[in-house]
């Protein structure tokens, strides 16, 4: 288990928003199909251009060979470690979507934004039920694309490890002085009125 001081924000947030973090060092145990179901029933309900809700979730249960799978398409630094999730999980983004008037489906410029909702609204419902929700950039795209079967129209975005926190002394030397909850840039940092910069 990690004992990282805790959080502190400059501004009054709910707690969830600071105890939620993406640790690497997990448990090892599995995820029911039920409680799995609760943190994507999470992901339903986030907001989307003209309800369109673009986001794909592919996922593994661990001691499945969808989890192997999914394992399989992460680099060696993340499989490393991601291999004690309990799901493995790859986020695509439909490109499209058809207007709630009707007609040909329509470019949305905004699928990917909506699909980043979701993510956050999952890792925020998972924190909340006892389990951590890690994003992954690590990956091969381009297989995912195939042996998942993602059309031209979709958009893989991002793999995820899901897992209840372990030991970071589990966890391979170079990853292990990582494992603290990360901090955040001043809002002044990225936050501009009336003009960008």
């Amino acid at each position: 288990m990690t004992n990282a001081p805790a959080r502190i924000a400059d501004h009054p947030i709910d707690r969830q928003f600071l105890e939620r973090w993406s640790p690497r060092a997990l448990s090892g145990d599995g995820i029911s199909q039920a409680e799995l179901d609760s943190l994507f029933e999470a992901a339903r309900w986030a907001p989307s251009s003209y309800n369109s809700q673009p986001w794909r979730i592919v996922y593994g249960r661990r001691g499945t060979p969808h989890f192997d799978a999914l394992l399989g398409l992460l680099n060696d630094f993340n499989r490393s470690w991601a291999q004690r999730a309990a799901t493995i999980a790859i986020v695509v983004s439909a490109k499209n979507f058809t207007p709630p008037s009707g007609g040909a489906p329509q470019p949305s410029r905004t699928h990917a934004f909506d699909t980043g909702a979701a993510w956050g609204y999952l890792a925020l419902q998972a924190h909340n039920r006892g389990w951590y929700a890690h994003g992954i950039a690590g990956f091969d795209l381009d297989r995912a694309r195939t042996e998942l079967g993602v059309p031209d129209d979709h958009e893989v975005q991002i793999a995820l490890a899901i897992g209840k926190l372990g030991d970071k002394n589990d966890l391979p030397e170079p990853v292990r002085a990582r494992e603290v909850p990360s901090g955040r840039r001043p809002i002044r940092e990225w936050t501009f009125e009336g003009r960008l910069g």
